[in-house]
């Protein structure tokens, strides 16, 4: 709890002492009435103060007057009657403020939740000195460039590349994952990130303000200012409550009894009085304008812990209604990198023919040579590769051990006079040839994510009605693809522009507004596309620019995964958001009505405002808690 928590605690069991002692007192008249009052401004003295300031302000019409009046003109209302009981009016105010300080420890601890994450900046930098020494420097006074030594048990203050050591990190406060990621020399770090055991030094390439850590802080605190369409709506909804229960309490309170007095029976006052002053507790929209926001507030840092980023409130609504999924294929789908996915040898084993083709590719810088060197890790540096030719668009020809090697395309085959043939699986194809003879074939392809299919899945089992795959890659490899994660339309050999095209397409083809289109890329090349959608998700985007700029939706790690819990979260949070909405309306007017009609007292009137207030906030608070 905090300090002003704790004060109200100590009010509240004050005050409920209190009332138990003049239970017992033999009290009465007009010091029965100072010590009630007493007692009332003891509970209700904040309330009290934070009506006439906003009367001061021009901006009376909160729940804080509406509480005051009622409140005040329920002991009123007592001494207009002869009546020495009090404890009604101070009760309303003292389960009131239980209401308050219950709404604020809930959103307190939904607050600490979202502070815990964002705490994944160190508040200093270590500077090792001329004898070795470590200084500790405010992060934002290191300039790009600069080495910081970062110890274990430490964050990385500030994104860089290790220039020495060799440790592994938990990057949990930023991609959600628990596994920890092992880093060496030469790798990418991203600050936030906790060093576990080596001691690493790091060569700082940005400035603190640009770091990882510092977008994500920024991006969940400017989460809260981009509002939902359903707290605009309440926020408009209370500017007209307010008002109208406020003079249809007056009216209450005047109109019955002038009627009845104009018809020449005696007006009844006092009760039409309290009846409008029950109205007036009743009407409070405290549960609305509380809840409402929290479970916002709760959904986003429910989805910031599983590592997605999102920029506002009005976004995980949208999401929540997303009916259609377009996926950019490379790097969202697939893993964006080579891999040797089948080798088919002719006159030797595979293995020798890949040997053969990663042996002759040792050294070149084609990403084609460079996956072939991944897939045979056996390659030792002691053996040579005579008189290598790289011939361009063509592929490579060497000698090895006296024979002639070509490793290539088909023209290269077709001018070595090598007998080639087609392969049947899709990727893109080296062949090999030894001396003029066809030795056989190698198929290279970019790898599908083992989560994708999965990610698919469970975006269709989340209501998703229409997935959909754009790629510049040639129309074999993306139909396969498509036809391996089970996409419903798969458009193939797409420029950015042409992205941006089909998405519009896609866009002017729904059936209804309530049916957004989500957007899915790595945010760099698809930035135009991620713009132009209802929701643009931007995935593995860790350190990205590019991506956090464009997108509304950000995922920090490269997991397709993400995109469908991101959706269940949403969807979650909407749907406590309505039940919200609908039991705190109709609660409140049927105790409305109860009320106008005398029926409900003030206790019912403290259940309407209060307990409803109670519930929602306990309600909201479930968004905070995901599977």
């Amino acid at each position: 709890m905090t300090k002003k928590q704790k004060i109200n605690l100590i009010r509240i069991l004050a005050t409920v002492a209190m009332l138990v002692l003049m239970h017992f007192l033999p009290v009465t008249g007009i010091l029965r009435l100072i010590l009630y009052i007493l007692i009332y401004l003891i509970i209700g003295y904040d309330i009290i103060i934070k009506a006439f300031r906003g009367i001061i302000k021009l901006q009376p019409l909160d729940e804080n007057l509406l509480m005051t009046v009622a409140t005040a003109g329920a002991i009123a209302v007592a001494v207009w009657r002869g009546s020495d009981d009090y404890i009604e009016a101070v009760a309303v105010m003292l389960f009131y403020q239980v209401g308050e300080l219950f709404q604020s420890y809930a959103v307190g601890r939904s607050r600490r939740s979202i502070s815990e994450l964002m705490d994944i900046v160190p508040d200093h930098a270590n500077i090792e000195g001329e004898n070795g020494a470590l200084e500790q420097v405010d992060p934002e006074e290191v300039a790009p460039g600069t080495r910081i030594v970062v110890r274990p048990g430490e964050r990385i203050p500030i994104d860089g590349v290790v220039v020495s050591g060799s440790s592994s990190l938990n990057t949990a406060a930023l991609t959600g994952e628990s596994v920890p990621r092992d880093v060496t020399e030469g790798d990418e770090v991203q600050s936030g990130c906790i060093n576990l055991n080596g001691l690493i030094k790091v060569r700082t390439t940005r400035e603190f303000g640009e770091s990882t850590a510092s977008k994500v802080m920024e991006l969940i605190e400017d989460a809260s200012s981009r509002k939902s369409r359903s707290e605009n709506f309440i926020t408009r909804f209370s500017r007209i409550y307010t008002p109208v229960v406020v003079i249809s309490a007056l009216l209450l309170a005047v109109i019955p009894p002038v009627i009845t007095l104009l018809s020449g029976n005696v007006a009844d006052w006092e009760t039409w009085i309290y009846r409008a002053l029950t109205f007036l507790v009743i009407s409070c929209p405290c549960a609305l304008v509380v809840s409402i926001p929290l479970s916002f507030f709760a959904g986003i840092g429910a989805a910031s812990r599983k590592g997605v980023l999102v920029k506002g409130s009005n976004y995980l609504e949208l999401l929540s209604e997303t009916k259609t999924v377009v996926f950019d294929k490379t790097g969202t789908l697939t893993k964006g990198v080579f891999e040797v996915s089948a080798v088919h040898p002719e006159k030797m084993d595979g293995n020798t023919l890949l040997h053969l083709a990663a042996h002759v590719e040792r050294y070149s810088t084609h990403p084609i040579a460079a996956s072939l060197r991944d897939a045979y890790k056996e390659e030792s540096d002691d053996c040579s590769v005579g008189s290598p030719e790289e011939l361009a668009g063509l592929g490579i020809v060497a000698c090895v051990n006296g024979d002639s090697i070509a490793v290539g395309n088909s023209k290269l085959m077709e001018r070595v006079g090598a007998k080639w043939h087609e392969c049947h699986r899709h990727g893109t194809v080296v062949h090999v040839a030894v001396n003029g003879d066809y030795a056989g074939h190698i198929v290279i392809s970019d790898a599908v994510k083992p989560s994708a299919k999965q990610a698919v899945d469970e975006l269709r089992a989340c209501g998703v009605t229409n997935t959909v795959m754009l790629t510049g890659d040639i129309r074999a490899s993306a139909e396969a693809v498509g036809k391996e994660l089970g996409i419903d339309e798969v458009y193939s050999g797409l420029m950015p522009r042409d992205k941006v095209s089909k998405v519009e397409e896609l866009l002017a083809e729904k059936k209804s507004k309530k049916q957004r289109l989500a957007f899915v890329g790595d945010g760099i090349n698809d930035a135009p596309a991620l713009s132009r959608a209802d929701i643009g998700i931007a995935m593995g985007a860790l350190g990205s620019d590019a991506a956090i700029e464009a997108a509304d939706i950000v995922l920090m790690n490269d997991d397709p995964v993400k995109i469908p819990a991101a959706v269940r979260i949403s969807r979650k949070c909407l749907r406590i958001v309505k039940e919200n909405i609908w039991f705190s309306l109709i609660v409140k007017s049927a105790c409305l009505i109860l009320g106008a009609l005398g029926v409900a007292n003030m206790w019912i009137a403290v259940f309407a405002d209060v307990g409803v207030m109670v519930l929602a906030v306990l309600n909201s608070v479930r968004c905070m808690f995901s599977k």
